[in-house]
C-alpha cells in the first residue's frame, strides 16, 4: 500500500480554495496514471509549529501506482510546482504540499537515495494520523512496527485536526 499526504493553506491561483486545489491535485495524479484507492475526509489542520499562518486542509490517499518511490516523488514535486510551490523555508504557508508517506511499507535511512521512507515526521503529526486512521485504521509504522491506534494518543499536546465533513 502506497499512502500519500496532501495538504494547503494558502489558495491557489488557478485552482481556487485549499480543499478545491488538493481535489485539483488528485486529479492530476490519477491523470498521471495513479490510482486512486481510497482517500480521507479533509481535515482542518492548525500550523506545525504554531504560527500565525492560516489554518491547513489536509488529506491522506492510499494509492497504487507503477511508479518507482523516486519517480512517486518528482510526479509530486512536479505537481506542487505546477500549483506555483516555491520552496523558501520549512513549513512556510503553501498553495500545495505532497508528502510520500509509507510506500508498501519500504524503510530507507539518510544517506540512501531519496525518498526517505517512511516519511520522518508522520508519527509527530495529528494533520497526517488522524487522516491516515481513517484510511488505513490497522496501519502499523514500517520503522516501530507500532499500530496507528497507538501513536494517536501519543501525539504532542496541541495540534488541532478537525474532519471537515
Amino acid at each position: 500500500m502506497i499512502l500519500i499526504g496532501l495538504g494547503a493553506n494558502l489558495p491557489s491561483a488557478e485552482f481556487g480554495a485549499p480543499p478545491a486545489s488538493l481535489d485539483a491535485a488528485l486529479r492530476m495524479l490519477q491523470q498521471s496514471g495513479v490510482v486512486l484507492v481510497r482517500r480521507s475526509r479533509w481535515y482542518r489542520t492548525a500550523p506545525v509549529p504554531v504560527s500565525e499562518q492560516p489554518w491547513f486542509v489536509n488529506g491522506v490517499a492510499a494509492i497504487e501506482t507503477t511508479l518507482d518511490p523516486a519517480a512517486l516523488l518528482a510526479l509530486m514535486q512536479a505537481i506542487e510546482t505546477r500549483f506555483g510551490r516555491i520552496r523558501r523555508e520549512r513549513n512556510a504557508a503553501r498553495v500545495l504540499d505532497l508528502d510520500l508517506l509509507d510506500y508498501d511499507g519500504r524503510v530507507s535511512a539518510l544517506g540512501d537515495p531519496p525518498p526517505l521512507l517512511p516519511h520522518p515526521r508522520l508519527a509527530e503529526r495529528a494533520f497526517v494520523l488522524r487522516p491516515l486512521a481513517e484510511v488505513v485504521p490497522h496501519w502499523r509504522h514500517p520503522v516501530t512496527g507500532q499500530a496507528i491506534q497507538d501513536l494517536l494518543p501519543r501525539l504532542p499536546p496541541g495540534q488541532a485536526a478537525e474532519p471537515m465533513g
